[in-house]
């Protein structure tokens, strides 16, 4: 072993100059806010080349037919863009020596309990907005505008679309980017950015209102609280996938200021924009606000704060 005291200057500064210089590790696992930074262009740019080459692939191989209407063009869209964050969070995860799952969907939890608790909240929030727009005259369930095997037909594709929206959504804004900007920024404020993009990005679609982007912006919100008190995303895919089924395809009524083919029945929404919605749907009405501000209480007290797993998280 060669002694300190015998080193040169030379061999003394060579020692600092590798200590200093950034290794692969702290490249790929750093919480200095320029890795991070690095890390997330590394991500996005893997995604949109994986998701460039999935669309090139699907117009080589699918017939020009296979997505060209609405329903088939925009699941396909949807499916990319799915596949395009997940392969490039894995290779971001062989990347950093990390488990996939850290990024907010365990395979061990995988549609289990919590993803059945978010499927009913989500039930459960636009039903109680609805059935109080309808007690107060503003809502009709109409007529069946579907039957028979057509009706099964829409229900099976509305249900693996949004499933599929679901999973996009979720990762896309509270799985790898969550996880990786948390770590700089801390989780709250990576969370209410995160939240506010999440939100802006709906104000493109046709009806939308900035009451309906506040309601996205505020779901997003909660979304986050249960990613934080779980360390899971399950619920919130959960959620998410089962209010917008029943949005769109149960109850019938604008999503996101979108009004879909195949819905179930010709229902009607009649009244003040406060408490429909008005175009942008049911996620622009008060009472969905209040009743998110219910389910944060509610969900509070379900999974009650760990102090010490929070402290961790927000050093890590």
């Amino acid at each position: 072993m060669i002694e300190p005291a015998k080193l040169g200057l030379e061999e003394v500064r060579g020692c600092e100059a590798i200590l200093k210089a950034p290794s692969t590790a702290n490249l790929f696992r750093g919480p200095s806010l320029p890795f991070i930074f690095l890390r997330l262009c590394l991500y996005v740019a893997l995604g949109q080349v994986i998701g460039y080459a999935l669309q090139w692939v699907a117009r080589l191989i699918l017939p020009s037919g296979a997505y060209s209407s609405l329903p088939n063009g925009m699941m396909l869209g949807e499916s990319i863009d799915l596949i395009s964050a997940f392969f490039a969070a894995l290779v971001m995860s062989r990347l950093e020596g990390r488990a996939f799952g850290e990024y907010g969907l365990p395979g061990r939890a995988a549609f289990g309990k919590l993803f059945c608790q978010g499927v009913l909240f989500g039930l459960v929030e636009i039903s109680m907005v609805l059935g109080t727009v309808a007690a107060l005259g503003a809502y009709r369930f109409g007529e069946l505008a579907i039957h028979g095997s057509d009706l099964w037909r829409w229900a099976i594709f509305w249900a693996a679309f949004f499933l599929v929206v679901g999973f996009y959504e979720e990762f896309a804004f509270r799985g790898y980017v969550q996880f990786t900007m948390g770590q700089g920024l801390g989780f709250w404020p990576t969370a209410i950015v995160l939240s506010i993009i999440f939100g802006v990005m709906h104000a493109t679609n046709k009806g939308e209102s900035l009451v309906g982007v506040a309601g996205v912006v505020m779901s997003g919100l909660f979304w986050c609280l249960t990613l934080r008190r779980t360390g899971s995303l399950w619920f919130a895919v959960g959620m998410h996938a089962s209010f917008d089924f029943a949005e769109t395809f149960l109850y019938s009524v604008p999503d996101s200021g979108m009004i879909f083919p195949g819905h179930l029945s010709n229902a009607t929404l009649q009244g003040p924009a406060w408490l429909t919605g008005g175009t942008a749907g049911p996620e622009a009405s008060v009472l969905d606000f209040l009743v998110l501000a219910v389910f944060f209480y509610v969900f509070h007290r379900l999974f009650p704060a760990k102090a010490t797993t929070d402290q961790a998280a927000d050093k890590a």
